[in-house]
């Protein structure tokens, strides 16, 4: 039966590498955003439109699917007499068929946010709701290409989709990165660096990686994920100074669009140590007021929904493209206008703000203290 398992993965293996090692001779696109609370039920299904005309081969969802702490307002709007116990009992369920169906044949890969560990969630009930997608046949299979005794369903894990390894990290909660994820990253990140197949890393989570442009809002909030966060950051500097290998770092979190987010006066005295980074928590939460020191910073948006598309060329360098949602009504599948109303729709894309301004880049010497 074990040589059974063993000839199955070695045969899933074999063809799924065959496939990327196919892909790779072209350009192919993927697409990435996080946060659909709120109004995600409306702007999700026009972020699948995107995704599916832009041809991109995966949608990355970042966290944050639903609010859990209090009702969605697109939840309330189709359920007004719900109470907040059915609320919490329906909310997930609400996000696959609203949120995760659109995307039909487009596979999605989820990471862990913060809401989903709101009580009364936790993560084990993560677990448990969405299985089917972070134990789907990609992950699994690569995850028993490393280490065919890993059985282990984690929210954290990676796929290797040619000249790319995609790197999903779970810093959800507080208490997160912890040492186990941390250790199995480094040992990834030692994979990565002897497969001369891998020219990329693509390294995604919910929260930015401590030191950001929107410190105020991201692994800083903890002690220990600013301990833990920076050793990540510096593990991956390390990785790309050593091998001369790409990385890029994807995050949500901050209701907001931001490019070139690792670029602050903690890092510009060296060069080396500024990593590529993506905000892009724009896929129907409320929107936040951008931070008020900008400076490094490239393409900052905040009152636009919409996704981060990727295109990958056969080098392993990747050129990012912000794909807004335009505001008017047409931008919306027509289902979905008809599920929510007009009006419902159009006070999504207008009036979804909040006055909440993240606190900006830390100033030497806070980014090492």
């Amino acid at each position: 039966m074990r040589l059974a398992v063993l000839v199955a993965v070695s045969v899933l293996t074999f063809s799924r590498l065959a496939f990327v090692q196919s892909n790779a001779a072209s350009d192919w696109t993927f697409a990435v955003s996080g946060d659909s609370r709120n109004c995600g039920d409306v702007v999700m299904p026009a972020i699948a439109e995107g995704v599916k005309r832009d041809g991109a081969e995966f949608y990355w969802h970042l966290g944050d699917y639903r609010a859990i702490y209090d009702f969605d307002q697109d939840y309330k709007q189709l359920h007004p007499t719900a109470s907040i116990e059915n609320y919490e009992e329906n909310a997930w369920q609400d996000f696959i068929e609203h949120q995760l169906e659109p995307f039909g044949k487009v596979p999605v890969y989820l990471a862990l946010g913060n809401h989903e560990t709101t009580p009364p969630k936790t993560r084990s009930d993560a677990i448990q709701a969405f299985a089917d997608w972070w134990d789907a046949p990609v992950i699994k299979s690569q995850r028993l290409a490393d280490d065919p005794h890993d059985y282990r369903l984690e929210t954290y894990y990676h796929w290797i989709k040619l000249p790319v390894d995609f790197i999903a990290l779970d810093n959800g909660s507080d208490d997160m990165f912890e040492d186990g994820q941390v250790a199995w990253f480094e040992g990834e990140l030692k994979r990565a660096a002897a497969d001369n197949r891998v020219r990329t890393l693509v390294v995604g989570m919910h929260r930015a990686l401590p030191d950001s442009i929107s410190t105020g809002h991201s692994m800083n909030d903890t002690a220990q994920g600013t301990v833990s966060g920076r050793r990540v950051y510096q593990d991956l500097v390390n990785f790309k100074n050593n091998t001369h290998k790409n990385v890029y770092v994807l995050a949500s979190h901050s209701h907001f669009y931001m490019g070139n987010v690792y670029n602050t006066a903690c890092r510009r005295e060296h060069p080396e140590t500024i990593l590529p980074g993506w905000i892009v928590g724009t896929a129907g939460a409320v929107r936040y007021e951008l931070p008020k020191d900008l400076t490094g910073a490239e393409d900052s948006q905040n009152d636009l929904y919409g996704y981060l598309l990727g295109r990958v060329s056969p080098d392993g360098t990747i050129q990012f493209a912000f794909k807004p949602i335009e505001k008017k009504l047409t931008s919306i599948p027509e289902s979905v206008r008809k599920l929510f109303t007009d009006p419902f729709v159009q006070q999504c894309l207008d009036k979804n703000h909040s006055s909440y301004k993240p606190e900006g880049p830390p100033q030497p010497p806070t980014c090492t203290e």
